[in-house]
């Protein structure tokens, strides 16, 4: 079994021009082997079939990887990126992210204690020394984070307002949705300027998914609701 959703997460990886090596590959394995552990105890995800794992979470979290690794590059941000993963779970986006993109620091948080446990043990497991779990409401946190992404955890509209202290000036919101959210973004205060949404293809998987890219609107208000299709 192992060597099969080995060999599928590899074609996904290829599918998505990602460039992963074997290291980060096997490392991918071992997270979605440590998720499956603890999804005993800790009740992780709804989700339990490796296949359907690898499928639903894995490769729908990988479909990320380009578009964070495109908007790093392109806004010239110095190394460490601070990224902030709200809502994380067991790490959805955020571990593949970390283990992906060794210039991003990610720092996963969660209200429930035992999911920000799990992310510092994943962490250490899979020497992931830019990988960490913080146990807390998010809009306490006041450390600037360069992005701030999500993955099904809220609406946009209560995504971008409790975690607007945590997003620093220049900062972006990551929001990972299904189809394009129509009501959600509708519903968006003038604030919040949605200069992107960009489809996603995740291999394997027949259903619709996007990125909502967001920011804080200038002052003037200039560049206000710029959603592309």
């Amino acid at each position: 079994m192992s060597d099969v959703l080995m060999e599928r997460l590899r074609a996904g990886a290829e599918a998505l021009a990602l460039g992963l090596d074997e290291a980060r590959l096997q490392r991918l394995m071992e997270f979605l082997a440590l998720l499956q552990k603890w999804n005993k105890v800790y009740n992780l995800t709804a989700v339990r079939d490796p296949q359907e794992m690898l499928t639903h979470h894995l490769l729908d979290s990988l479909a990320a990887v380009g578009p964070l690794r495109r908007h790093v590059a392109q806004a010239g941000l110095p190394a460490p990126v601070r990224l902030l993963d709200v809502g994380s779970g067991g790490g959805l986006p955020g571990v593949v992210f970390a283990i992906c993109c060794p210039e991003v620091d990610v720092s996963c948080v969660d209200t429930v204690g035992k999911k920000a446990a799990f992310i510092q043990q994943a962490a250490v497991a899979l020497k992931l020394p830019n990988l960490h779990g913080v146990h807390a409401r998010v809009e306490t946190l006041t450390t600037p984070f360069d992005v701030v992404s999500c993955r099904a955890f809220a609406s946009l509209v209560d995504f971008t307002h409790w975690s607007r202290s945590a997003l620093a000036p220049h900062g972006v919101w990551l929001a990972m949705k299904g189809k394009h959210p129509e009501d959600e973004l509708a519903v968006l205060p003038p604030e919040i300027d949605v200069f992107h949404v960009e489809h996603l293809q995740v291999p394997g998987l027949e259903a619709e998914r996007c990125i909502v890219w967001m920011r804080p609107s200038t002052p003037s208000g200039a560049g206000q609701g710029g959603a592309v299709a």
